[in-house]
C-alpha cells in the first residue's frame, strides 16, 4: 500500500512538471511574438543630422561637412543615421573645398540629401557640383541651380575670338559659346556610344582655360552619370553658365524633390527607393527626427578668419603694428598685437587662393608710403606706393566668387587713408621746410641779450632765459642790451645796440 502510494505520489509530480515546462515555453513565445511586434510600434529611427550653411563654399565650410560625413560613417551599423541632410545656399567657392566635400559624400554609405532651401535660396557654380553629388536632389520653391562655368583671372582670350575692341578677356558667355562650338566639331564617341565633348585649344595661350574647362564638363558629368540625372544640362550648366529654376529642375530630372523645408523633404522621403553601391534601399523615416548639427568653434573661427575681408584686415594690422613697434619701441603692445595679426592673417591665406605677385604689391606699397617720409622724393614715392597698394588688393585673392573677393568698397578706404597719411606727411614736411629755426645759431646770431654785470672784454649776458659767456670789444654797461655778433664754442660774441629796449628780443 506504501509502495502504491509513492508510485502515485511521483506520477502526479511528473504530471506538475510536464504543465510547468509546457506553461514556460508558451510564455517565452508569447514574449518572442510580443518582441517581434514591437519594432513596428516602439523603435523609431535613429535622429537624422541636419547640416546647414549659406554663403560662399570655403575651407571652414568644407572641413565642417566632411567631417560631420565621416563621424557619422565611422558609428557603428545600428547606431548609423537612416539619412544625413545638407541644407545650402551657396553663390559657389573653391574648388579644392567643393571637392573633399563630395568625395566624402560620394564615399559615404549613409544616403545623403541635399535640400537648397529657403526660398530664394540659390545653388550656384560649385553648390551645382554638390547637388549633383548627392544621393537625393531638392530644392524649395523659388530657388536656383546652375551657372557653374569655372572662372578664371589672368586668362585672357585668344586675338581670333575677340574683336579689337574687346578686352583682356571674354565674358562667361561668350567664351562658353566659342566653347560649345569647338566641341561640337571634335566631338568624339565614348564607350557608350554618347557624345562627349571636348574642347580643342586654339592657341597655346588659352590651353589653360580649355584644360579647366574640360575638366569640370567630365567632373559634373561623371558626377550626372552616377545618380542618373540630366547629363545634358550638367554639361550646359558649365559650358554656356545654364541655369535653373526648381520646377524646371524638376521636370529635366536635375533633381528628384521639391520641399519648401527640411521636414518637408523628411516626410516625403519616407519609403523613398535609391541606390547604394549597387543595392536598392527603401528609407524608412516614420517619425524620424532632424537634430541639428552647428560648426564646431574652430570652424566658426577658421570661418571668421578665412574671410578675405577679415584676412586683408588683419594683414594691414600685422604690418602696420610691426612697424610702429620698430619706429617706436614701447611696452610692446603694438609688436605683440601686430605679430599675432599677421601670422593669423599667413595662416588665413594659405587656404585661400592668393595671388602673391597682388601680396608682393601690397608689401612695395607699404615700404614706398613708408619712405616717403624719410626720403624728400616731392611725393614721386607716396603716389608710387599708393598705385602699387591699390592693385595689390585687387589682385590679392585670385576668385571672383562674390563672398571670396575683398569687398572694393574696403580697398577704397583703405586706400584713401594710406592717400591721406602721405598727404599729411608731405604736407608737414613742406611746413617744417618754411618755418624759422628753433635751435642753433641760426637763432642766436642776431638776437638781443641783457649785460649782467658790465665788463669791458669779457663778461655774463643772460639769452631766453639763460647765462652765457660774453666777450664784446668795447665798453659794456650793467642792464645794457647787445646784439649777438656771432658764438665761439659756448662763448657769445656781443656788440652794444645804438638803442636800449625795454625787454629781450629772443
Amino acid at each position: 500500500m506504501q509502495y502504491l502510494n509513492l508510485r502515485l505520489l511521483s506520477f502526479i509530480l511528473l504530471l506538475l512538471l510536464i504543465l510547468l515546462s509546457q506553461g514556460t515555453a508558451v510564455s517565452k513565445a508569447e514574449t518572442a511574438a510580443q518582441q517581434n511586434d514591437a519594432p513596428a510600434t516602439e523603435i523609431t529611427p535613429q535622429p537624422l543630422p541636419l547640416l546647414q550653411f549659406s554663403g560662399a563654399i570655403g575651407p571652414a565650410i568644407g572641413e565642417y561637412l566632411s567631417d560631420e560625413i565621416d563621424q557619422a560613417n565611422r558609428l557603428p551599423r545600428d547606431q548609423r543615421p537612416p539619412l544625413i541632410m545638407i541644407v545650402l545656399d551657396t553663390p559657389g567657392g573653391l574648388v579644392t573645398s567643393l571637392r573633399s566635400i563630395n568625395q566624402a559624400i560620394l564615399a559615404s554609405e549613409i544616403p545623403i540629401a541635399c535640400l537648397v532651401a529657403p526660398p530664394g535660396a540659390r545653388a550656384m557654380s560649385a553648390g551645382t557640383y554638390m547637388l549633383y553629388a548627392c544621393h537625393i536632389a531638392a530644392m524649395a520653391p523659388a530657388t536656383t541651380l546652375g551657372a557653374a562655368t569655372p572662372v578664371q583671372l589672368g586668362m585672357p582670350s585668344s586675338p581670333q575670338d575677340s574683336g579689337p575692341d574687346s578686352g583682356s578677356g571674354s565674358s562667361a558667355k561668350e567664351r562658353g559659346s566659342s566653347e560649345k562650338a569647338s566641341q561640337k566639331q571634335g566631338a568624339q564617341e565614348d564607350d557608350t556610344g554618347e557624345s562627349t565633348p571636348q574642347a580643342t585649344p586654339r592657341d597655346n595661350q588659352d590651353a589653360m582655360a580649355h584644360k579647366v574647362l574640360n575638366d569640370a564638363v567630365a567632373y559634373i558629368r561623371s558626377l550626372a552619370k552616377l545618380r542618373n540625372r540630366n547629363v545634358e544640362f550638367a554639361e550646359k550648366a558649365v559650358i554656356d553658365a545654364a541655369t535653373l529654376t526648381s520646377d524646371e529642375a524638376l521636370a529635366q530630372n536635375v533633381i528628384e524633390l521639391i520641399a519648401a523645408d527640411p521636414e518637408e523633404l523628411v516626410a516625403k522621403l519616407d519609403g523613398f527607393n535609391l541606390v547604394i553601391d549597387g543595392e536598392t534601399q527603401s528609407l524608412s523615416l516614420a517619425g524620424a527626427k532632424l537634430v541639428p548639427h552647428q560648426q564646431s568653434w574652430r570652424n566658426r573661427v577658421i570661418a571668421t578668419i578665412t574671410d578675405p575681408n577679415i584676412a586683408y584686415i588683419l594683414m594691414l594690422i600685422g604690418i602696420y603694428g610691426l612697424l610702429l613697434e620698430f619706429y617706436s619701441p614701447g611696452i610692446g603692445v603694438a609688436g605683440v598685437t601686430g605679430g599675432i595679426a599677421l601670422l593669423v592673417a599667413l595662416y588665413a591665406f594659405q587656404l585661400l587662393p592668393v595671388n602673391y605677385a597682388g601680396l608682393g604689391l601690397i608689401l612695395l606699397g607699404i615700404a614706398l608710403i613708408i619712405a616717403e617720409s624719410m626720403v624728400p622724393s616731392f611725393g614721386i614715392l607716396g603716389l608710387g606706393g599708393i598705385a602699387a597698394f591699390a592693385l595689390g588688393s585687387l589682385f590679392l585673392i585670385d576668385a571672383q566668387a562674390g563672398d571670396l573677393a575683398i569687398s572694393l568698397p574696403l580697398i577704397a578706404a583703405v586706400t584713401v587713408t594710406a592717400s591721406g597719411f602721405s598727404l599729411w606727411v608731405l604736407s608737414s614736411l613742406w611746413k617744417a621746410r618754411k618755418a624759422a629755426n628753433v635751435s642753433g645759431d641760426d637763432l642766436l646770431i642776431g638776437a638781443s641779450a641783457r649785460v649782467v654785470k658790465g665788463f669791458e672784454k669779457y663778461g655774463l649776458v643772460t639769452l631766453g632765459g639763460e647765462c652765457w659767456q660774453a666777450r664784446s670789444d668795447t665798453q659794456t654797461q650793467t642792464g645794457e642790451t647787445v646784439r649777438v655778433l656771432g658764438r665761439d664754442k659756448l662763448t657769445l660774441i656781443v656788440s652794444p645796440k645804438a638803442t636800449q629796449p625795454d625787454s629781450d628780443k629772443p
